[in-house]
């Protein structure tokens, strides 16, 4: 298997895009940190606002947004220690996906794009395209269309956080280097309201996930 320290690798500037707040840490975790060290770290994006994660009364919602987007902020901090570069959010609802021909579609993949070009990346590392969850695959989608937007090459590395990876010979897999996991648990607990009953009935990520490897597996298709 390839290290991202390897070239071509090493040397790309990248951005992670991440469905919901957790899953940065959870999938991108490693990629994060040791781009954020080696200076080639552009930035985190959010695609949702994480409204749905709990059951919120008819003006609830806001509050349990600014709790999350609090958590995804310290999160990314304890992943990369600057709070330089904060999360960026566009604010799709959980679990409610705009349609690939839609005008929300479409005018997300611009604003993504135009990210790219003024943060000058060279990659994008998002949630694989077949993982069962519809917000996961939704932002697969929109990386892969603001490749097919891009004026300059762009590289889409897919990395895992639900399902398992089907054996294939379409991808190259890219290992990061391990980081200490205590550091990564410690970005994870940024996310209580994704672990504990603090604010009441909703999502709670499992015990088994919680147990994250020390380094991330980056998928990226061979004709990258």
């Amino acid at each position: 298997m390839a290290s991202l320290s390897d070239r071509p690798w090493r040397s790309l500037r990248w951005l992670v895009l991440a469905p919901h707040a957790d899953d940065e840490t959870l999938g991108a975790g490693a990629l994060i940190a040791q781009m954020s060290a080696a200076g080639q770290f552009a930035g985190l994006v959010y695609l949702t606002d994480g409204s749905g994660s709990h059951e919120t009364l008819i003006n609830g919602a806001g509050r349990l947004i600014a709790t999350r987007r609090r958590e995804a902020a310290t999160a990314l901090f304890r992943l990369t220690g600057s709070r330089r570069n904060p999360p960026m959010h566009l604010n799709w609802k959980d679990a409610a996906p705009a349609a690939s021909e839609s005008f929300d579609f479409a005018r997300t993949v611009v604003k993504v794009a135009a990210l790219c070009r003024r943060l000058q990346v060279d990659a994008i590392a998002v949630t694989a395209l077949d993982e069962p969850h519809c917000d996961h695959a939704a932002a697969a989608q929109i990386a892969y269309a603001v490749k097919g937007q891009a004026k300059r090459r762009l590289t889409i590395a897919e990395y895992r956080v639900w399902g398992e990876v089907s054996a294939t010979r379409r991808y190259h897999s890219v290992r990061t280097r391990s980081m200490l996991i205590g550091r990564r648990r410690h970005a994870l607990r940024s996310h209580r309201s994704q672990l504990t009953a603090c604010y009441g009935p909703g999502f709670r990520l499992p015990k088994d996930k919680q147990r994250m490897p020390a380094s991330d597996v980056l998928f990226i298709e061979r004709s990258s």
